[in-house]
């Protein structure tokens, strides 16, 4: 049997996740998550690729807003659920470009003193509907600001087999996912194509291309080869290194750590396909 082991939400994008027993799926991933960006200048994301030190950001869901604090020097800012700002600028995230909302000029400021450089904070309110990569979706899903995708599926199988392999083990948080399940092969998830979750139906739709942020350890933003090097040598598809499977969802509903997940069809199509090495 597959069932839930652990669940996160990471709501300002780049910065760091929280665990849930509990998370309420809505018509664009996870409740909270990805729903808050910060952007340069340019009014463009910023992420962990180009600033590891957005990982020393961590996050608490408090009531009624986000609780973010530096750990660098342990200060910490409360960001409100529902901003009071109602202003509205166009923001880029990857080649999309879609409406986002002003947080507050004391959080701009906040995260501009901790960063040193110009920055602010938006939120994607429910008007803004960013639709998921055409390619590989169909019309009418969305996505927050997460990467392209609602959530991300990894089996802790998975990521066991990866650590058998390295001389030192990863945690999961290397990888960000959504869902881990525990039960199955390693890599099961990769052929994923419909599943159930109480009751509430997903689709896996894309094999998740892993970039440098997945070298980057979230406590001391130190940078290594790992796991990117080992992963090359197996999870090659093409000119990516794949690990986790990019999922849509089908409804909104909630899911809990314990829930079975139910394998209703898998993929045939090659994409899917990692030739075992």
């Amino acid at each position: 049997m597959l069932c839930i082991s652990r669940l996160f939400i990471y709501p300002i994008k780049s910065l760091g996740g929280i665990e849930l027993n509990t998370a309420l799926l809505t018509d664009r991933g996870l409740q909270h998550d990805r729903r808050w960006m910060l952007i340069d200048e340019n009014n463009r994301f910023l992420s962990q690729r180009e600033h590891a030190q957005l990982a020393l950001f961590k996050i608490d869901l408090l009531s009624n807003a986000l609780k973010v604090t530096y750990t660098a020097d342990g200060t910490s800012v409360q960001i409100p659920f529902i901003p009071l700002n109602r202003a509205l600028i166009n923001v880029t995230i990857w080649d999309d470009i879609c409406a986002g909302q002003l947080v507050s000029k004391a959080v701009d400021n906040w995260f501009t003193e901790k960063l040193s450089s110009p920055t602010r904070l938006v939120y994607m309110p429910d008007e803004t509907h960013r639709a998921t990569d055409p390619r590989y979706t169909a019309p009418g899903n969305l996505a927050s600001f997460a990467d392209g995708y609602p959530a991300l599926l990894i089996g802790q199988a998975s990521l066991d087999a990866l650590n058998m392999r390295l001389a030192e083990p990863l945690p999961m948080n290397r990888f960000r996912p959504n869902i881990v399940f525990e039960g199955g092969e390693p890599y099961s998830e990769d052929l994923m194509n419909r599943i159930s979750i109480n009751g509430l139906e997903m689709y896996g739709v894309k094999l998740c291309a892993r970039c440098v942020m997945t070298t980057i350890d979230q406590q001391t933003i130190q940078k290594g080869k790992e796991p990117l090097k080992t992963l090359a040598g197996y999870r090659r598809k093409g000119a990516k290194i794949m690990f986790g499977q990019n999922l849509i969802l089908g409804g909104t509903g909630t899911i809990n750590i314990g829930d079975e997940l139910n394998v209703v069809s898998k993929h045939t199509d090659e994409r899917f396909m990692i030739e075992a090495m």
